[in-house]
């Protein structure tokens, strides 16, 4: 069974950049993987999904031409590269894979911006 472990959340200004990571404790070339966010009173949405290579990427409207997801294989990470943040990407963060596995959910990690 693989474990997602997030990181890299904060406190930060709009339009100021954050890097989330999503570190696997097993291999995880094998898995389409995606990033999802909560926030409070809303339901978890998919922001962005990548494919086993890496080479085929898609993102919620919300959040394109801002976020890049991206992976390394051999490092097990998945990254959310996100910039120009909004106040309405304020969210627990987390990674899991795509469609999402309910026993892979972790404990995400915390966005906040401020206006």
């Amino acid at each position: 069974q693989v474990q997602f472990v997030e990181s890299g959340g904060g406190l930060v200004q709009a339009g100021e950049s954050l890097r989330l990571s999503c570190d696997a404790s097993g291999r995880l070339s094998g898995f389409a993987m995606g990033w999802f966010r909560q926030a409070p009173g809303k339901e978890r949405e998919v922001v962005a999904g990548i494919n086993t290579n890496g080479l085929s990427t898609y993102y919620a409207d919300s959040v394109k031409d801002r976020f890049i997801i991206s992976r390394d294989n051999v490092k097990s990470t998945v990254f959310l590269h996100m910039n120009s943040l909004k106040p309405e990407d304020t969210a627990v963060y987390y990674c899991n894979t795509d469609p999402p596995t309910w026993a892979y959910w972790g404990q995400g990690t915390q966005v906040t911006v401020s206006s």
